[in-house]
């Protein structure tokens, strides 16, 4: 892959994608939102992929959307009609929540480790992830009230589903004050607090490689079942389930992993 903001590396059916622009805080540039597209098409089309680590280089996780690609939106949508300038920007708003939402869409889970700050669009980003952990250094700002703009690639959407508490959404949405790693954590948006990014990423690495002892096709078949059943009824979700399973339980995994657990050995399974 040809990234201009980010870098990745894969061993032992685990993917790092990292944020690469360590002198501007991971800011969001118009190359980053693109990076990201294509770095978790190019996990979930992978074989070898069987989880993912989202994580930032330098000081901050990411300090949101770079304000220069912001203050440059105006150049890019302008069109002598008014309407086809609106037009304009709805599609690249709508292109910009894609690229956001190429990481739910991605078959292998996600998990985002954040240390700093996580502003802005990084809020929206890491909504996207199957489970978020945090070093104690981290905080979220729901940035975007600051700048006189309401947040619109998915953290209005995603972080009500997340969290307990809709007033608590609320407030950090209407004030954009800071939540600490301790406090996303009390209200469940952070699995796991660890005291440093070291332990942070050593943590996160545990979980990841577990994850990718497991059965490849159970777990893509896990999270497609959690992401439906989040946006559905209960009784779809258990429709949809067995339709899934009527299609992919009788597999070479689930032989292997029954063998496996009669002879008391370690399973191994194709990618």
């Amino acid at each position: 892959m040809n990234l201009e903001s980010l870098t990745t590396s894969l061993e032992g059916g685990v993917a790092t994608v990292r944020l690469s622009r360590p002198d501007k805080a991971n800011a969001m540039n118009l190359a980053m939102w693109q990076d990201i597209r294509t770095a978790f098409r190019w996990a979930d089309e992978t074989p070898e992929v069987r989880v993912a680590i989202l994580e930032g280089e330098g000081k901050h996780f990411t300090s949101g959307i770079d304000l220069q690609m912001l203050m440059g939106l105006g150049a890019q949508i302008r069109n002598a009609c008014d309407g086809r300038t609106r037009e304009n920007l709805r599609r690249m708003v709508l292109d910009l929540q894609d690229m956001l939402s190429s990481i739910e869409r991605c078959r292998k889970p996600v998990l985002a480790a954040i240390h700093g700050g996580c502003i802005g669009g990084g809020v929206d980003l890491v909504c996207c992830a199957d489970i978020r952990y945090a070093s104690a250094d981290a905080y979220f700002v729901i940035k975007e009230i600051d700048i006189g703009m309401t947040a619109d690639v998915g953290t209005l959407q995603r972080l009500p589903k997340l969290v307990g508490s809709e007033g608590l959404v609320r407030e950090l949405a209407y004030t954009g004050r800071k939540m600490d790693a301790a406090e996303a954590h009390a209200v469940g948006f952070v699995t796991r607090t660890f005291d440093t990014r070291e332990a942070l990423q050593t943590g996160v690495r545990e979980v990841a490689a577990a994850i990718a002892a497991k059965s490849p096709l159970a777990i893509r078949g896990t999270k497609e079942m959690l992401n439906y059943a989040r946006d559905h009824s209960v009784a779809d979700g258990l429709n949809y389930v067995a339709t899934w399973n009527a299609a992919m339980l009788m597999s070479n995994d689930l032989t292997a992993a029954m063998t496996a657990a009669m002879t008391k050995t370690t399973p191994s399974f194709r990618d």
